[in-house]
């Protein structure tokens, strides 16, 4: 009987003890984790881009001839529109007020305002875009200094790591996603250019997160998230910051990126060319020509040399070659393997900025102009009435103006986002572009004035 109550005694003490366990509240996980403190910390340097942009509503429905164009625009067109335009952008300058986001973002801009997580609003200017990187730095005045991100670097990324993603999609502020890293050195191909040595993740990025930062676990500023590719669903490309620091620092410091000047002209092997040097698995760029007393051929390069890498980068196509100049600055020192007389060879070869000097060479390989300030002589030989602009005086037979029939006579208005008054300006714009594809071109003839996609030849 005894040994009944003592074990009744234990069955209720044990009921009891449970009883306790399960009124005991579970134990606290810590919420505050890595990430909320990250975007706690950075959350405050970012920022939302509106835009006031004019756009056409209605389509001009007899063609793409020019002179319907203007007709059309006279009589049917019932003006600019204006809308909104959203994006991000990253404060990396508290003191000065410097905001970095996306090229394209600002397309067709007339103004800009920005928008703080505060709420505080400011309207900003351009300082500089460019838009073969796809970046631009704004700037917005204020009394107070400004919350800035912390620069990570980009160079020591790990595929895997967590990144965080922070902008405005569709205009809901501060947004936040996350994921990995899932590769790096990605190349995207986006309307008519390449753009490479992207960061890839999974993170989704949309356009309103375009020009918002992407960030480590420790909230650095690892890469500039852009939307330029329409097709990826459920992948995201960021630009690295370390890609960016020197487009930024020549955006700053000139408004626009000073490219370096190495001195050859390459162009891509064809099979005629691998039959002439013997090797049918010829691999970079075969050098054209080497301009007279260049960095290369300072450097000891050749017409009829190959080049395999420049830099860190491997050469196998012209775009490659390219880009890896773009990615270089004036002043460096690179290194440069090439293939000559049966063996790899290597040089350093120390850039320069280009020289002004060498413009109306430039411009008449490249472009297949040659052009004047507009002068009395040239305004009675062409009956001319423009105030500014340059004047055509001759065009290279075989080259893409030629093909379109631009003739001396007719006058450059502008080039890419630059204003043409006389031939300092068209010399500057020449260089500015000297790396491209393609330009944008105002040329009048006459009184009627159009917009060209122009090719320049290698």
């Amino acid at each position: 009987m005894a040994n009944f109550h003592y074990q009744s005694k234990l069955k209720t003490v044990a009921l009891l003890a449970g009883l306790l366990l399960l009124a005991a509240p579970a134990q606290a996980f810590d919420r505050e984790t890595p990430v909320v403190q990250a975007v706690r910390k950075v959350g405050p340097a970012v920022v939302n881009i509106s835009s006031e942009v004019e756009v056409h509503n209605q389509q001009n429905p007899f063609g793409a001839n020019p002179f319907f164009d203007n007709f059309f625009k006279d009589f049917f067109d019932p003006g600019p529109q204006k809308r909104t335009s959203l994006g991000s952008g990253v404060i990396i300058d508290g003191e000065r007020g410097f905001i970095l986001t996306n090229a394209h973002v600002l397309e067709r801009t007339a103004t800009i305002n920005v928008t703080l997580q505060d709420e505080r609003q400011f309207e900003a200017r351009i300082v500089g875009a460019d838009a073969d990187s796809d970046l631009a730095v704004l700037q917005i005045k204020s009394d107070q200094k400004l919350p800035a991100v912390q620069m990570g670097n980009s160079d020591d990324i790990m595929i895997g790591e967590t990144i965080i993603a922070i902008g405005n999609p569709f205009g809901f502020s501060h947004t936040v996603t996350t994921g990995v890293v899932s590769a790096v050195d990605r190349s995207i191909n986006s309307d008519d250019r390449v753009y490479r040595q992207f960061i890839q993740t999974d993170a989704s990025i949309n356009p309103g997160n375009s020009g918002g930062p992407l960030l480590n676990i420790n909230g650095e500023l690892i890469g500039i998230n852009t939307a330029i590719y329409a097709k990826a669903q459920g992948i995201g490309f960021a630009i690295p910051i370390n890609k960016a620091k020197r487009i930024i620092a020549d955006l700053i410091q000139y408004g626009h990126v000073i490219q370096a000047w190495i001195g050859v002209v390459v162009q891509d092997i064809d099979a005629r060319l691998a039959t002439y040097l013997q090797r049918q698995d010829a691999q970079g760029v075969i050098v054209t020509q080497v301009e007279e007393n260049s960095p290369a051929a300072k450097a000891g390069l050749r017409d009829g040399d190959l080049i395999l890498s420049l830099g860190r980068t491997k050469i196998n196509s012209f775009d490659d070659y390219q880009a890896a100049e773009r990615a270089i600055a004036a002043g460096d020192a690179v290194q440069i393997a090439f293939w000559r007389d049966g063996r790899t060879q290597r040089s350093e070869i120390r850039t320069t900025t280009y020289p002004e000097d060498r413009a109306p060479q430039l411009a008449w390989r490249r472009l297949g102009v040659a052009v004047q300030t507009i002068n009395p002589e040239l305004r009675r030989r062409f009956r001319l009435s423009a105030k500014q602009g340059v004047v055509v005086t001759d065009v290279r037979p075989g080259s893409y103006l030629h093909h379109i029939a631009v003739a001396p006579g007719d006058l450059i208005l502008q080039m890419d986002d630059q204003t043409i008054a006389d031939e300092q300006q068209f010399a500057n714009a020449m260089i500015r572009g000297r790396l491209k594809s393609s330009m944008l071109m105002l040329i009048q003839r006459g009184p009627q004035v159009y917009h060209l996609t122009v090719r320049l030849s290698p």
